[in-house]
Formats: C-alpha cells, structure tokens, sequence
C-alpha cells in the first residue's frame, strides 16, 4: 500500500453551519490552486474533511509545504488506504508501526465517520493499540505521546496515517470580501495584511513611495513582501503610487506640525479610489494604537475622516514584541527590517502634532487641491501583479480603470 491521500480537516469552516457549502467549496479551490503542479490528481468530500488524491508521482514535500499556508485548514493527514477487514488492517498498522524509527510512546486517535461501521472509535483504537505495543515494545499516551497513530473511518474508505501536520486555521481567502491594504514596507502593515487573509478576505496592496525624491529602496522591500505574502495568497497584486510630488504640495501650502497627518489623510483619499476601481469594501493599515506619532488616538480619528471608507486595523491593540513575534513566524520580519526610506518620513519635523483635531486638520488643508493632488498621483501608479504561486511579477504602468 502507499500514501496516496490527504485528509484535510477544517474546524472554523465547519461552525458556519448555512454558509458551510460555500465555504467548503471556496477553500477546495484554494487547495487546488495552491497545489497546481504537485500531483494532486482529485478531491472529494468526506464529512468534516476534503480528501485529496494523490498520483503515484506526487511531490509530497511540496505538497505539505503549501497546504501549510491555506486559511481554512485546522490541520491535514498524509494516509494511505487500508483493508476494512478489522484483523488485516490491525495487522497492517502494527507492522507500519513497527517499520518506523523506534519511539517511547504512542497513542491511537480513531474518527468515526461512517456511523454503520460496527465498532465504535474508541474499541477500534483500544485494539489497534495493543497490536501496536505488541509489536514495538512502546507504551501508550494518550496525553503526550511522541508519536500518533490516526484513523479515519469514513462511509467509502477507511485511511491510516502517522504524519499529522498543523494548517493556518481561519477562513478561506475569498470568502470574506476584498480589502485594499497600505503596505509600507515595515514590520507592521504586512503582518496586518497576512491577518485579514486568515479571516478570508482577499488582500489588494498599496504601496506609496516618494520616488524621485527618495529612493525605490522602500517600494523593493514592498515588492518582496508581496511575493511572502504571494506564498499564502497566490496571484497577489501590489499597486505603487508616487507620493512625492503630494508631499510637496502638502509642504509648500500646510503647517509644519501638520504635515504627517495630512500625508496620512493624503493616502486614505487616494487609497479609497483604488479601492473603488478594485470592488475592496474597506481600507486597512497596520496601526497599532500610540505606537508612533501618528497613531494616536486623535491622529487616527483625524485620518479616518478623510477616508471615506471603514478602515480596518487588525493590530490596533497589539504590542510591537506579539507584531515581531508574528512577522517572524511568516518570513516578512528580516525583510522589513532592511533599510530602506519611508515616504512619511520625508520633510517631517521632528515633532509632528500628536492630538490633531478633525476641524484642524481640514483647516489645514483647505488651500490645497485635494482632488488633483490625488488623481495625479493614481494616474501614476504601478501594478505588480504575481500571478502564481511561483511569485513571478508583471508589472503594469497604469493604475485599474
């Protein structure tokens, strides 16, 4: 016998109850788009499960690999399928067992889902057991073993695994509606970004940049965020809008102190164009409330004015250690930890207002032509889009009709 299937399990999916179809549907297709090319030949459905098939040519570590990055799976079971005469498929796991590197402990876990099979999990995993320590000299654990044993007894097959391995968790990308991020190229946004993945929203990506003032060093550590991020959402686009010649305007007809708000106001105008050009229902940013100036309570209620759509902020109450402990877990850390020149940097005083006000901030820019200041930087703009999971990049000069 061989490994031939992947049993995929979800657990936040399946609380869905009347949405659960579709979203057993939509995560299907992100696991047949995350594993084109690795030799899975088909799927089909088990009861609180996707089993996927596999050719005799798969590329399992690959296949492991990706379905490790699909929102929407709890965990999955590399298995094989095994004789349902009970005494032959004890006798096939116990040698299976036997085969392995030797180990301490072990423990049995049985999923039942075929109800008309007659032994129940527990009986079935008890007999298994004893066969197994038979034939290993191992004891059994059911709390820390070092090594599990699963079954799954489903209505058409039974399968036997001993590799179970972690997924993401949360919701299928697509599920949840299209958000436009602010990407900046630091730890934070990005990590904001891979959050709402988990919660199944689809993610488009803005980058602002102040080329030819600064250098495009801040838009290369956004574009290889964005091929990270491609490695969880395949077909990832990243949208880079010049905002330098916004900046000047800002600073030739604004207050000094104001300037970092009204840059931030700036880029909420222009990023909620996009947004309507891309169907995204709402804007996201990587705010982590009192983090830097303008993040403050007033600053940020001053910059969602100008919005004019909900603005997300999945960090908003985390520290920056649990924000760094994030980043490092899903490979952006060392990224954006490079050097590189923020744009909201760029002819900043060296203490920017910290409490302003709705009112103050429209006063401040009330001289300025908002409108023509924010087509001409989308006007501008560049698409990178990575359109497989192989983080390959075209790109674009011109912003979505």
């Amino acid at each position: 016998m061989t490994m031939d299937r992947v049993a995929v399990r979800y657990h936040e999916v399946a609380l869905k109850r009347g949405n659960r179809t579709a979203l057993v549907a939509q995560l299907t297709r992100n696991i047949m788009t995350a594993l084109e090319g690795t030799g899975v030949v088909g799927t089909n459905r088990a009861p609180g499960r996707i089993i996927l098939h596999l050719s005799t040519h798969n590329d399992w570590c690959n296949v492991r690999d990706r379905l490790t990055r699909v929102f929407g799976i709890a965990n999955f079971l590399l298995c094989e399928r095994v004789d349902g005469d009970l005494d032959n498929m004890i006798a096939h796991i116990a040698n299976a067992a036997a085969a392995r590197p030797p180990f301490a402990s072990f423990a049995v876990r049985t999923k039942r889902s075929d109800k008309t099979y007659p032994l129940p999990s527990p009986e079935v995993s008890a007999r298994v057991g004893k066969a197994v320590q038979r034939a290993t000299g191992s004891s059994v654990d059911l709390d820390h073993p070092e090594v599990e044993i699963h079954l799954e007894i489903l209505p058409r097959e039974i399968l036997f695994s001993m590799e179970k391995v972690a997924g993401p968790g949360g919701l299928p990308i697509g599920s949840g509606g299209t958000v436009l991020t602010l990407l900046s190229g630091g730890i934070d946004s990005v990590v904001a970004a891979h959050r709402l993945l988990g919660r199944g929203c689809r993610v488009e990506l803005v980058h602002f940049h102040s080329a030819p003032y600064q250098s495009r060093a801040g838009l290369n550590k956004a574009l290889e965020l964005t091929r990270i991020l491609n490695r969880w959402q395949p077909g990832s686009r990243l949208h880079a809008v010049p905002f330098g010649d916004t900046q000047k305007q800002i600073v030739a007809g604004a207050p000094r102190r104001a300037r970092l708000v009204l840059y931030r106001r700036a880029m909420m105008r222009i990023a909620a164009r996009l947004a309507a050009a891309l169907e995204a229902a709402a804007l996201a940013t990587g705010d982590s409330l009192g983090q830097v100036a303008s993040q403050t309570l007033p600053n940020l209620v001053a910059i969602d004015d100008a919005g004019g759509l909900p603005i997300l902020r999945p960090l908003i109450g985390m520290d920056k250690e649990e924000i760094i402990s994030h980043a490092r877990r899903i490979g952006t850390y060392d990224v954006s930890t490079l050097s590189d020149e923020d744009c909201c940097q760029l002819w900043v005083p060296k203490h920017p207002s910290t409490r302003m006000t709705v009112g103050a901030a429209r006063a401040a820019e009330a001289s300025l032509d908002i409108d023509s200041m924010a087509g001409s930087a989308l006007a501008k703009a560049e698409v990178f889009d990575a359109r497989s999971p192989r983080d390959s990049f075209s790109r674009q000069n011109r912003a979505p009709d």
